[in-house]
């Protein structure tokens, strides 16, 4: 069960970090409301997790998620630069993840 709250932990880190851009640096009421929503829900998702899983792996895990998340979110909804190089880094954090997440006990 702490690797699912880890989980929803890192996808609304995802959530929060677009909301930032969305909410034009909280000059915008709905997008800054429900960035902070998602931002206390997502440490508190993420304070679930570290109960029972080791600090390093799930912190390190979900910001993982979040870069990951936010870097392909640039790309999709903001038109960031897609070059090869970008592309292997977030897959490199990707490789990073997996590494934890089979090491973790």
């Amino acid at each position: 069960m702490e690797w699912v709250t880890l989980i929803i932990a890192g996808l609304l880190e995802i959530g929060w970090a677009v909301g930032i851009k969305y909410s034009e640096g909280f000059t915008k009421l709905i997008p800054s409301l429900l960035t902070v929503i998602g931002m206390i829900l997502s440490f508190f998702f993420l304070s679930i997790s570290l109960k029972t899983l080791p600090l390093g792996t799930a912190y390190a895990i979900w910001t993982g998620i979040g870069a990951i998340g936010t870097a392909v979110l640039g790309i999709v909804l903001f038109q960031e630069p897609r070059d090869i190089a970008r592309i292997l880094c977030i897959l490199l954090i990707v490789v990073g993840i997996i590494g934890l997440k089979l090491t973790s006990t």
